[in-house]
């Protein structure tokens, strides 16, 4: 059997896996799913078993699979939750941030190109990763979940376009025009979504719902494609078109098809959760570089200090900017959820290696920082909640929070 069939059968077997391990040890702590995806990809990994290793069809999964996570972000996003008065400061919030970051960085980094990768990182929030916890405790639909997505949105969007201006290697003028191009493309597209559909749309997208047309999900996956093949033809970061494309996907079923728009998300999602998103994960631990972290010295120390970073820099103006009727215990979560990073390090870290811009270690250091918040922040913010739900309502919050047990 090839190398790669070899890989793809332990990545699978990992996605199976996992989820039993999380299940087994959330009765008792709960672990996010995507670390026990990452650290048995680890342990697969060159720098431990040596049983798994990557090559182009595995990366190529994988880069779908980072896709794939940003697209169901994107997806998720409400417009009607994220206007006004909370978009407002969640902007702020990164862009504050973002100042800071690149502070941060060109200190560490010793040098402005080095700075602009670990600043850029810094600022980032794992939307995709954040949203299945706040989905299985409940709090997804509520007031505190409403500003968790608008945070974590602009978190998840305002780097991705920071990628695009500074580290594309184009001076900022063309960078600034070919977002503009793409901006246009996109204001194109989410007025056609926003357009009504002709009846024959909805007819067949409920005709072929539960047949081997699936005319719904086919769509969906063309949508995804004609945006990553824009902002690929543009010289963008191909997340930027996954995110579009979720925004533009949930415009468009919401006004064609609301009463299968569910059942349609469940099919995609079923693609993405089922197997693209877990290959992202346990490639991005059979990639992580255990053997340069390991070595001891600055790389080993960077990591608690990149990771203080994360709540420093992305979750001090997270506080300071957070909404005025949320509690003290709903804006301490906030920050945890917010300073919660991981898919958007591993993409800024993977460029920032390949252009000889950071070492294998610091990219290492960063990415593990990234897999210890996914692992503290989500289970500490959940925790605050429940002790703040515990000791009675909270003031402002306008919400009850459900049992974080599911979780």
């Amino acid at each position: 059997m090839s190398q790669s069939g070899t890989t793809l059968i332990l990545i699978m077997t990992i996605a199976v896996l996992a989820p039993l391990l999380a299940y087994g040890v959330g009765r008792r702590l709960p672990v996010p799913l995507v670390i026990f995806e990452i650290l048995l990809g680890i342990l697969i990994g060159p720098d431990v078993l040596g049983w798994a290793r990557t090559d182009a069809l595995i990366d190529g999964l994988s880069e779908l699979g980072l896709a794939m996570l940003i697209f169901l972000a994107g997806y998720e996003i409400e417009f009607g939750k994220v206007r006004g008065d909370t978009l407002g400061r969640s902007v702020w919030a990164w862009v504050i941030a973002l100042g800071l970051g690149l502070g941060a960085g060109v200190l560490l980094g010793d040098g402005f190109h080095k700075g602009v990768f670990i600043g850029v990182a810094l600022t980032s929030t794992a939307l995709g990763t954040v949203l299945p916890v706040l989905r299985d405790a409940g709090d997804l639909r509520g007031r505190f979940g409403s500003v968790v997505m608008a945070f974590g949105a602009v978190g998840e969007f305002g780097p991705i376009i920071a990628m695009a201006l500074l580290l594309s290697g184009r001076s900022p003028g063309q960078s600034t025009v070919l977002l503009a191009i793409f901006a246009a493309l996109t204001a194109g597209a989410v007025f056609w979504a926003l357009r009504p559909r002709p009846p024959w749309f909805s007819r067949v997208i409920a005709k072929t719902l539960h047949t081997s047309g699936q005319f719904a999900v086919r769509f969906v996956f063309l949508l995804l494609a004609l945006m990553l093949g824009a902002s690929q033809a543009l010289g963008l970061d191909v997340l930027l078109g996954a995110f579009a494309a979720g925004l533009i996907t949930r415009l468009v079923l919401t006004g064609a098809a609301p009463e299968s728009g569910p059942a349609i998300l469940e099919k995609v999602e079923a693609v993405g959760f089922g197997f693209l998103v877990p290959v992202f994960f346990v490639v991005t631990g059979i990639e992580f570089d255990l053997d340069s972290l390991l070595d001891g010295g600055r790389t080993l120390l960077l990591l608690p200090l990149f990771l203080l970073l994360f709540l420093v820099v992305r979750g001090g103006p997270v506080l300071f900017l957070a909404p005025r009727d949320l509690g003290r215990a709903d804006r301490g979560a906030l920050v945890l959820y917010s300073s919660t990073a991981l898919p958007l390090v591993v993409a800024i870290t993977t460029i920032g290696v390949d252009d000889k811009a950071m070492t294998a270690g610091e990219a290492a250091a960063l990415v593990g920082a990234g897999m210890v918040s996914v692992l503290v922040f989500p289970i500490l913010a959940l925790k605050i909640r429940a002790r703040a739900a515990g000791a009675g309502p909270r003031a402002g919050a306008g919400e009850s929070v459900t049992g974080s047990e599911s979780w």
